[in-house]
């Protein structure tokens, strides 16, 4: 007797899969309300204090504060630095001046470059500085400075006693500094001689005696106008005159070569005065006489001593 083999399951065909492009709505999550409140407070207890440090570090009075104490600190590494300190002061324009006068006088060395005023040295270099009519004061970055300075030149030289002083262009007197040859020479007489006359002092006709008033000659600071710009027409008519004597009371006068004293008095009409001069002691040596002293000082009476 045959067995019977057992049928092969038939498999039933699958339909097709097919793809479905459909959004499934998710049921909405809501958080219970007594959570919600826990997390409110939780974020407020976090955020309080970051939001009060913020308040505070970007407030206006903290942002002063920290911008004061970093200032405070960048001068202190200024003012402790001795790459702001003026060392070197370099001086351009000096002839006959020191360069160390001059740095001196303009108060800078060893002087912080903040604390360095350009205008005020340069003024204080030609108030005390005599021969510097003008100074310039320039600073740069650091610590760099230069002096640049005008000497006044000499026009003439101040003889009082053993003492030489350079006459400048406005009449100024400075300590002569150097020699200077070719220069004019005016020599203050502090005292008269007892042949000397002056602008008071008058011929008697009937006993031939003088009067002559002491003149007073104080110290000076400056030249009258009148006596420097005499003296200087004298010099420019009389080239061989080197040497002119002042005193306050008859003037400019010259020691004549022949033998006796001039006495011109001041002013510009020097020219005038020469020629009468000249024709007064024209006069006196035709005659045989010699004069002492003559004085024209006042041109249009003129006054002599004559043997």
């Amino acid at each position: 007797m045959k067995r019977r083999q057992p049928q092969q399951r038939r498999l039933r065909k699958q339909p097709k899969m097919r793809r479905m492009d459909s959004a499934v709505s998710m049921p909405r999550l809501r958080v219970p309300q007594n959570a919600r409140r826990r997390r409110r407070r939780n974020q407020a207890r976090v955020r309080v204090p970051l939001a009060s440090l913020r308040q505070i570090l970007l407030s206006a009075r903290w942002l002063s504060l920290g911008l004061l104490a970093l200032s405070i600190y960048a001068l202190t590494l200024i003012g402790l630095d001795e790459k702001f300190y003026l060392t070197a002061i370099p001086v351009e324009g000096v002839i006959s001046v020191p360069a160390t006068e001059v740095v001196r006088a303009s108060s800078l060395a060893g002087s912080h470059v903040f604390a360095a005023d350009p205008g005020t040295a340069a003024q204080q270099i030609m108030d005390n500085v005599p021969g510097i009519i003008s100074a310039t004061v320039t600073l740069n970055w650091p610590n760099r400075v230069l002096i640049n300075v005008t000497e006044d030149s000499p026009i003439a030289i101040w003889i009082e006693g053993s003492n030489q002083f350079w006459v400048t262009r406005n009449g100024r007197l400075i300590p002569a500094r150097s020699a200077s040859l070719g220069l004019l020479m005016i020599q203050s007489e502090v005292e008269m001689a007892d042949t000397a006359p002056s602008e008071a002092a008058k011929i008697d006709g009937e006993n031939n005696e003088r009067l002559v008033v002491e003149p007073i000659t104080p110290h000076i600071r400056f030249v009258p106008h009148d006596v420097l710009a005499g003296a200087l027409e004298l010099k420019r008519l009389r080239p061989n005159i080197d040497r002119l004597y002042y005193r306050p009371s008859s003037g400019l006068s010259y020691q004549d070569g022949r033998g006796w004293r001039v006495f011109f008095g001041t002013g510009t009409d020097m020219e005038q005065k020469l020629v009468v001069y000249e024709t007064i002691v024209d006069e006196l040596l035709a005659q045989g006489l010699t004069p002492q002293y003559v004085s024209v000082s006042n041109q249009e009476k003129p006054y002599y001593l004559a043997q």
